[in-house]
């Protein structure tokens, strides 16, 4: 048996695969509930020097109010988080530039998960 991670649309999901005698492989099960991606989404940001602007909460982002290269200052929205039916705004603790932005409309993020990285 193996057991691979794989990612989609930016959810990594644990799976195990069973070898057959026959030498092809079929998939046995595949975890329930997302693991957490964001230590992989974290580490190049961080390695780059951009100080990451996390998730309050896990839920679903319904809008990014910044992109790469904005100047942001304490106190600016950079992302609209919708959780228990309520939008939460995402805002940045300090002063400085958009370096990355690690999510898109759409995207589920985990709570501490990355939204933004600023210089």
């Amino acid at each position: 048996m193996k057991n691979y991670t794989i990612t989609v649309n930016g959810t990594a999901y644990d799976v195990t695969v069973e070898e057959n005698g026959a030498g092809a492989s079929a998939p046995v099960a595949a975890a329930p509930a997302p693991k957490a991606a964001a230590p992989k989404k974290a580490a190049a940001p961080a390695a780059a020097g951009g100080a990451p602007i996390n998730a309050p909460m896990r839920g679903t982002i319904v809008d990014v109010k910044v992109k790469v290269g904005d100047k942001v200052s304490n106190g600016t929205v950079v992302a609209v988080l919708e959780a228990m039916k309520m939008e939460n705004d995402i805002v940045s603790d300090k002063d400085g530039v958009v370096a990355a932005v690690l999510v898109n409309k759409g995207d589920s993020v985990e709570t501490g998960a990355p939204v933004v990285t600023l210089n």
